[in-house]
Formats: C-alpha cells, structure tokens, sequence
C-alpha cells in the first residue's frame, strides 16, 4: 500500500505507483477446448486502460494474444485453453502504458474430456423400476464429479427436468442408479385424437456433464399398466365379463374379467383409457 505524508494546509501533486498485484486462474486445472477465467488486480492503474495477455505454453511458445480494457483496479476473461498446448498454460499480463507486466502461475492442462457411449440398460421403463445408466469418460482422473440431468423429452425442445444428481467418475466411466416414477397424472397426457402431431408416450433422456463437456443417452420410453375391477351396487364382483379396453394411441385392447371381476392390462400406452363392458347375455 502506498504511503505519503506532509504538512497539512499545503497543496502537492503526488505520484502513486502503479502495479500488477495478481494474475490468476479461476481453478487449477482445465482440459484443452475448455473455458478457464483469467483474474487480473492492479493497483493505480487507472479505469479503462489497456491491457494486453499472451497465453504460452511452457516451453514459451505463444499461443495466442489480445488486448483488453480493464475496469477499475480489475480484469476478468474467459480464456478457452488452445487446442495445440500441453500439459501447462501460462497467461502473461502486460501494461504497455505503464510499462508493467507480470506471468501467471501454471495452469494444468489436461487432454480433452470424451463422454460416449452414455445409455440405460432397458429401453422400456415401468413404475417402480431401478434403472442403470452408464457412460464411457475419457480424459479426466477417477474421483472427478459428473452432473447427471435427467430430461422428459419434448418435441418443441422445452425438455423438462425431472431429476439432477452427480457420481464420481471411475476406471474412464460413471454409473449410477435411478428409481423411475411417473409424478404426473397420466389422464393430462394427449391422445391421438387430441394431438396435433399425433399420440406421443412420455420419453426420457439423459445428459452427463463434465467440465464444459456433456454427452446424452438414447430414448426410454415409459410403459404404463391398467387395473380393472368391476363390482354390482352391493359391492358383489361381476366375474368373467368381456371388455374392451380403449387405450390412449388409438388402440384396443379385448380381455375377460376373472372370477373375482378383476384384470390387469400391462404395457399399455400411458394416457386416459375408456373401458367398454360387453354383456354377453344380449
């Protein structure tokens, strides 16, 4: 901090000296392709002066230069980390007004993050199941956390979130598990008749995140089941009547009750159904 001292009642010019304080990296380390933020604090300086960086790797090779204009005492940029550097990248900051400059410290380069090969074990879902989902990641150490965003797809691409949770990257992949349940009232989802592009079964996707980088799985459609239990105004079961049951896409199921007047239609496109009872006596 600079100092000054002289009598009171006396007027002076005095000169503060000017001066590149820090220059450094928002984290230690980042994969090549990736943003990375640069952090400059000066002291007397003056607001809006120009300032200049140079990225090198550590052989002094310079990958890149720019010039900028600082606000106040402060700089901040995002800087993506060349493609060509290896294994450490260096930002030196200069001043040209001042005649000042000064080099950060390393930042760890480490190769491109790869995620492939993200997917579910089934690709049909049903209430109540536990689903693996399993990704290939390449280029970042085991203990590293991966963001998994779980997705409902929607056509017009205003996919909604439906779960978020991360797991520790290991042996170049992630696992996880995730207990599947439809929060929604499946009465609201469209029939065919109803929607514009025609009946749609509830889809989901997900999305693994590491870094800057992310990768997505396949489709799993979701599979709903359907209940039936049919009963006389004294609450006796009516036991093997046939019914037709009208499913959201359009589609018909037939079956008979059981002798307790009760059926289960399983793999049924989720949405509203109507049941039609056919009374076999007629």
């Amino acid at each position: 901090m600079a100092e000054h001292s002289s009598q009171t009642s006396q007027a002076k010019k005095v000169a503060l000296p000017s001066s590149i304080e820090q220059v450094m990296w928002s984290k230690r380390l980042a994969a090549v392709g990736g943003l990375v933020g640069l952090e400059v604090q000066t002291l007397y300086i003056g607001n809006n002066s120009e300032i200049q960086v140079e990225l090198t790797d550590a052989s002094g090779k310079s990958l890149g230069k720019y010039s900028e204009r600082t606000a106040g005492n402060k700089f901040w940029a995002q800087i993506r980390v060349p493609a060509d550097v290896r294994d450490e990248l260096y930002a030196t900051v200069k001043l040209p007004k001042h005649g000042l400059q000064k080099k950060s410290p390393p930042l760890k380069v480490v190769p491109p993050v790869q995620i492939t090969n993200a997917k579910w074990d089934k690709s049909e879902v049903r209430r109540g199941d536990t689903l693996k989902l399993t990704a290939d990641v390449k280029g970042v150490p085991d203990g590293v956390e991966a963001l998994i965003h779980i997705f409902e797809h929607d056509e017009s691409g205003a996919n909604e979130l439906v779960s978020t949770f991360t797991t520790p990257v290991g042996n170049k992949k992630i696992e996880a598990e995730w207990e599947f349940e439809y929060q929604d009232d499946t009465g609201n989802i469209p029939s065919a008749h109803e929607a514009e592009k025609g009946y749609q079964a509830p889809q989901y996707f997900f999305r693994v995140t590491v870094g800057e980088v992310g990768g997505e799985s396949g489709p799993l459609e979701f599979k709903d089941g359907v209940s039936l239990e049919l009963n006389d105004d004294a609450g006796k079961p009516i036991p093997g009547l046939e019914y037709i049951l009208h499913c959201a896409d359009g589609s018909q199921r037939k079956g008979k009750l059981d002798k307790e007047g009760k059926a289960f239609e399983k793999d049924v496109p989720p949405g509203p159904v109507t049941v039609e009872f056919v009374d076999q006596k007629k």
